[in-house]
């Protein structure tokens, strides 16, 4: 039987696709390749606690609203061993306070923490999170508004992860907070340090502005 030539030509074409289209390979792969090495210690912003929490140390990165207020309640926890405030989850590199305070630069304000997990866990540490700030308000913290206020747990590793998820399902379920807790849970990113004048802000000026307190458990 005689083969239409159209057919032939079909048949052509699509094996001519199957071929090319075989040897593509999606960029998934080499984009996480880049994530990942751009989120090596090596390869992280100079002062982020990450490049070298110490020995028996880890690190925990939280975001609630303005930093000088949950850096001094943090800085007061049994186990904490250093604090430090500054801006992360955005899209540019080391940016300033004015930078961030507008809006434009997707960071949120954060405390960032050496912590010794023989003393006060990741869990524990967050139970205090979720007092100190309410986290039910959306891109907001008392009179501050704007995403850079938004209500985020930044985690390191698989085991953050989950008991991040964990304890805000806790949190959730419990009903303290009559309204759904809208906290984000995102892998850690680069952590830029911000400027001399925000950090130990509360030691400073005492009598400074916070809208952090730790709520009853």
């Amino acid at each position: 039987m005689r083969v239409p030539k159209l057919i032939i030509l079909l048949s052509l074409v699509a094996g001519a696709f199957v071929t090319v289209t075989s040897g593509y390979s999606a960029p998934r792969s080499s984009n996480s390749k880049i994530n990942r090495a751009a989120n090596t210690p090596s390869n992280l912003p100079p002062g982020d606690f990450a490049r070298d929490p110490g020995k028996g140390f880890e690190v925990a990165t939280l975001a609630g609203g303005c930093f000088w207020g949950m850096e001094e309640i943090t800085r007061k926890l049994p186990g904490v061993k250093d604090t430090q405030v500054g801006y992360t989850g955005g899209q540019t590199s080391n940016p300033s306070y004015k930078e961030v305070s507008s809006g434009k630069t997707g960071h949120a304000e954060a405390v960032q923490v050496i912590f010794d997990p023989t003393r006060i866990s990741f869990e524990h540490l967050l139970g205090f999170y979720f007092r100190m700030h309410d986290p039910t308000t959306l891109n907001q913290q008392g009179n501050d508004k704007g995403t850079q206020y938004r209500s985020v747990i930044f985690y390191y590793g698989r085991k953050q992860a989950i008991t991040a998820k964990s304890v805000r399902t806790k949190v959730n379920s419990i009903g303290k907070w009559k309204k759904p807790i809208v906290t984000e849970i995102v892998a850690a990113q680069p952590f830029w340090k911000a400027e001399a004048e925000h950090q130990d802000y509360l030691q400073r000026n005492p009598n400074g502005y916070t809208c952090h307190y730790l709520r009853d458990e």
